[in-house]
């Protein structure tokens, strides 16, 4: 007896299939990032500082158009996406305090939301969302945790800083990056996490490098004592990933030690606004002077344990 012939169902249609999205900056964490909503079927308009990036990815991928500026990518989208290294950065390419003509704020509509996914601080995700705001544009600010391989497989921590109808308006798309994500609050409250995150983050590879290099002088391996804790109470991520590579020496720029002392000084600069005393803060963020002043500031954060542990001339 045959079985009863049963229809497919079709497949689901993409997640993001109409919308239009706009990235400003395709590093590191920015053009993994257009890749993924690009597979959900959004429209995206792009644009980096070499314009060859926003190229080649659009070369690569249907759905993706490079722009000449990033007004022309407000123009093109509903929804722009801000991913580039601080402050400094997302005033220029939001603002544009040269030219004044090319900045996304020239090209976004009414109605728009604009994302800052970098690690801007609360003082001037403040100001820059107050300047948009008379606009009629939306500042949301929802910075992210996990480097390029949570942004690679979209298990991002996304920490997000907006009015419930802007995190409800953005969040379907903020499910194709992430994988935990958590309104924390109205607009700053993203990057109040995000610094506590990053202070959590330094102060945590001080600690595992302290304690290798502890162990190194007492007489055993870094990469035996790594071993021999991992699993316990002394557990966590860096431990894990930052401690091997204490271990075996590899520090190729993954996050760059400069970049973790501009974050270690924003949590120093939200602490004394707040007016909290925080000396393990303060402890933490002079190693992190230190190593940068010493020539090591293009290396990964992992390579704090250098400063801390300077190798013996040969």
């Amino acid at each position: 007896m045959t079985e009863p012939h049963t229809p497919s169902q079709p497949p689901a249609p993409p997640p993001l299939r109409g919308w239009r999205i706009g990235i400003v900056g395709l590093g590191l964490m920015g053009e993994p990032m257009a890749r993924r909503l690009a597979a959900a079927g959004a429209e995206l308009s792009v644009w980096n500082r070499s314009i060859e990036k926003a190229e080649a990815l659009a070369a690569a991928l249907s759905g993706v158009t490079p722009q000449p500026s990033p007004r022309h990518v407000a123009e093109a989208a509903e929804i722009v996406i801000v991913m580039v290294t601080d402050a400094e950065a997302v005033r220029d390419v939001v603002f544009d305090p040269v030219d004044d003509n090319w900045g996304v704020h020239h090209g976004l509509g009414e109605d728009a939301v604009l994302i800052d996914m970098g690690t801007t601080g609360l003082p001037a995700t403040r100001d820059f969302a107050g300047r948009l705001r008379m606009t009629g544009a939306h500042w949301v600010d929802a910075p992210v945790s996990g480097g390029t391989t949570a942004a690679e497989d979209g298990s991002l921590t996304i920490m997000v800083g907006a009015s419930d109808p802007e995190f409800a308006r953005i969040e379907p798309m903020l499910k194709v990056l992430g994988r935990r994500i958590t309104h924390v609050g109205a607009v700053g409250a993203g990057q109040v996490a995000k610094t506590a995150n990053q202070m959590i983050v330094g102060m945590t590879i001080g600690a595992v490098a302290e304690a290798l290099a502890l162990g190194k002088r007492a007489g055993v391996e870094p990469a035996v004592l790594r071993e021999a804790i991992m699993g316990g109470f002394a557990h966590s991520r860096i431990l894990e990933l930052h401690g091997d590579r204490m271990a075996t020496g590899d520090f190729r720029a993954r996050a760059k030690a400069t970049i973790q002392r501009k974050d270690m000084r924003a949590a120093v600069a939200l602490a004394e606004e707040a007016g909290i005393d925080l000396p393990g803060l303060m402890t933490n963020a002079a190693l992190w002077e230190a190593m940068v002043d010493g020539g090591l500031g293009e290396l990964d954060h992992s390579a704090l344990i250098l400063a801390i542990d300077p190798p013996e001339e040969a």
